[in-house]
């Protein structure tokens, strides 16, 4: 690999802050302590500073030169509310709350970059590098744009990174269009009448309307959408009844669904509301149907995915760049960028867990796993990437 040799020498002090950033995370907009840090350690290496985008967001600006391009780099801080099972020294001093996304790599090495960058200035024009809250959920990235964030920080495109277990430690993936699927929530309430269970004709029992639903909005993927396009529905919830001898009032269904393009998922949402509005008007019934809409699909932009590639190649060698990857049904709040300014983002490999320290817990370690920790071996690999990135998008005549 061709890292940059300052980014390897400081590979300690970026170690130790990714692991105090581990031991305290916190939640969405909660990440007062971590935007101090982040701000601290910009202000410290001589980088202007803006705050307050996206209630706890930092954005730091490192110009040279008279160039008037300008590339935007991208990390989040925020940590998920699950209790951590790792028991090694960094492990999080906040019950209930973990980094166990590997948000804290994320953070760790784009200041890697930013420090390099403050001190080598190989370009011409402005690097944004952009600390983003909320990911898991709090639609940080959106609020950041609504705050000002391209008005204040105009940029001509702009990237992110996320850490991949099972992709291994010096690889990357990555792939032109859809790269992550859209996130979306339904609930339905189904309104029936209470009877005796030992009386059901004198009810309408939701519950069996459920069981129809539940079989019925199945044969949407199936027989509705087109089989070329990828989508998930998955009810993950059912909830009716208190008691053994009473047939229920009403019953409610709760789940995902995830698609590639919003074209299918149009679809989707149209097609369960009129089944479902249909079935329970076939049982006497009706419905409260609620469909939200959270982030929109990851699409990357063609022209910066090949830019992108191709640094990576220059930095890991063309057999550890997988430019076709398969694209993923998580979502990621960096579509609200994406679709705001051209850009691309990729997965860096962050290995099988063999990296955790003695003390992480017995499960395996993937992303929104107890027993996950980031490897830190990615410090340097990420800090690089990011700065080759900034360095060839901006390049000195």
């Amino acid at each position: 690999m061709n890292l940059i040799d300052p980014i390897i020498q400081f590979h300690s002090e970026l170690q130790a802050i990714r692991r105090d950033i581990h031991a305290h995370p916190e939640l969405n907009y909660e990440e007062q302590r971590t935007s101090d840090v982040v701000a601290r350690k910009l202000g410290e290496w001589g980088i202007p500073v803006l705050r307050g985008m996206g209630v706890t967001g930092v954005v730091g600006i490192i110009r040279n030169g008279e160039g008037k391009r300008a590339i935007g780099l991208r990390a989040d801080m925020d940590a998920l509310p699950v209790q951590e099972l790792n028991t090694f020294a960094h492990t999080s001093r906040h019950r209930g709350k973990m980094h166990a996304c590997g948000h804290d790599g994320h953070t760790a090495m784009l200041l890697g970059a930013a420090h390099y960058l403050s001190q080598h200035r190989n370009f011409d024009g402005t690097v944004y590098v952009i600390f983003q809250p909320a990911e898991e959920g709090g639609r940080g990235a959106e609020k950041m744009i609504q705050d000002g964030l391209f008005d204040q920080c105009p940029m001509d495109a702009v990237f992110g990174m996320h850490n991949w277990p099972g992709i291994a430690v010096g690889a990357f993936g990555v792939t032109p269009g859809p790269m992550m699927a859209s996130s979306n929530e339904f609930e339905v309430v189904i309104k029936g009448k209470a009877a005796h269970a030992a009386q059901p004709h004198k009810g309408i029992d939701p519950i069996m309307i459920a069981v129809q639903l539940a079989q019925s909005w199945q044969t949407i993927v199936s027989r509705n959408a087109n089989p070329n396009d990828a989508a998930v529905l998955s009810i993950t919830q059912i909830h009716a009844g208190s008691a053994t001898n009473i047939i229920p009032d009403e019953a409610m269904l709760i789940g995902t669904v995830r698609t590639f393009t919003s074209t299918v998922l149009d679809l989707i949402e149209q097609r369960m509301r009129s089944i479902a509005e249909h079935t329970a008007a076939a049982f006497d019934a009706t419905v409260d149907f609620t469909f939200h809409r959270n982030y929109p699909p990851l699409v990357n932009h063609p022209a910066e995915t090949a830019f992108a590639a191709d640094v990576l190649r220059g930095i890991v060698g063309d057999a550890q760049v997988d430019a076709t990857v398969e694209p993923t049904m998580g979502a990621e709040d960096f579509a609200f960028m994406l679709q705001s300014k051209p850009g691309c983002y990729v997965f860096i490999g962050n290995g099988e867990g063999a990296h955790r320290d003695a003390g992480h817990g017995l499960g395996p370690c993937n992303l929104h796993n107890p027993s996950y920790d980031f490897n830190d071996e990615l410090l340097p690999i990420g800090a690089t990437y990011w700065v080759r990135l900034a360095e060839a998008y901006l390049q000195k005549n």
